[in-house]
């Protein structure tokens, strides 16, 4: 179901986010903040050729097909974005520098080099509406006694600036770290080439669903990272989720 929260200033004409399986009976939560590579048409594709937010820089990509997989087969919530990361990166508080990037990777992004107040307010508005549909199923859920554990699914580049990333999945976290070394062992006695905090370590300076949705309230949660040539067609996609289910 959508988010009860929409968003009134244009060009933002669908709610921040979409709820899966809200009364989900499985103790993981899963959210996808860069599940969407949606710009507004409005928007003008923040000056990027047609197409370029359909790259890794718009969005992460295969993650909403798994995470709505694991969704399905684990009868768990899933909370989705509906807009780009280029609007505004839903994993990054907003004080960040890279809130609304006016660089990914490679790319400048035209659009969002000189932004006024409102347009700010309007993009950061979309970070609220869908960080309180977090907090507001977690709360729910932790007032109902449920076991909660909170599982953020992301997907990664095998390469960044020339350099490779030869790892399959990473799992990423901080104060997890029961709960994650349970999820590293198990993956590794498949045989995936598993990282330990790579490609990326978690800060709360640069995070947001581990710091403030996981370690803040006292719940376990983990960072999900999966290389996304991995993710490339539906049998990958169920391959991960066969994989991921039983050990989540």
């Amino acid at each position: 179901m959508p988010s009860p929260n929409t968003t009134a200033a244009t060009p933002f004409d669908r709610p921040a986010c979409t709820v899966h399986h809200e009364w989900g009976t499985h103790p993981v939560v899963l959210i996808c903040e860069h599940a969407s590579p949606y710009i507004p048409r409005a928007c003008a594709n923040l000056g990027l050729p047609e197409g370029a937010e359909l790259n890794h820089i718009g969005w992460d990509i295969g993650a909403l097909a798994l995470a709505q997989r694991l969704s399905e087969e684990l009868d768990a919530p899933l909370i989705a974005a509906n807009y780009s990361r280029l609007l505004i990166d839903l994993n990054r508080p907003l004080h960040a520098p890279d809130s609304i990037p006016t660089r990914s990777d490679t790319w400048p992004i035209p659009g969002n080099q000189a932004i006024d107040e409102a347009e700010r307010h309007a993009r950061q508005r979309l970070f609220s509406d869908f960080h309180g549909a977090v907090a507001r199923l977690l709360e729910r859920r932790q007032r109902l006694g449920l076991p909660t554990r909170v599982v953020a699914v992301h997907s990664f580049t095998p390469t960044l600036n020339g350099v490779a990333r030869p790892w399959e999945l990473g799992v990423l976290y901080q104060d997890a770290h029961d709960y994650a070394q349970r999820l590293l062992l198990s993956l590794d006695r498949q045989g995936i080439h598993v990282g330990d905090n790579q490609p990326y370590q978690i800060h709360p300076d640069e995070d947001v669903a581990v710091p403030v949705h996981g370690d803040a309230r006292g719940l376990p949660c983990v960072l999900l990272e999966l290389r996304n040539d991995l993710l490339g067609d539906e049998r990958s996609i169920d391959d991960w989720a066969r994989r991921l289910s039983p050990v989540l």
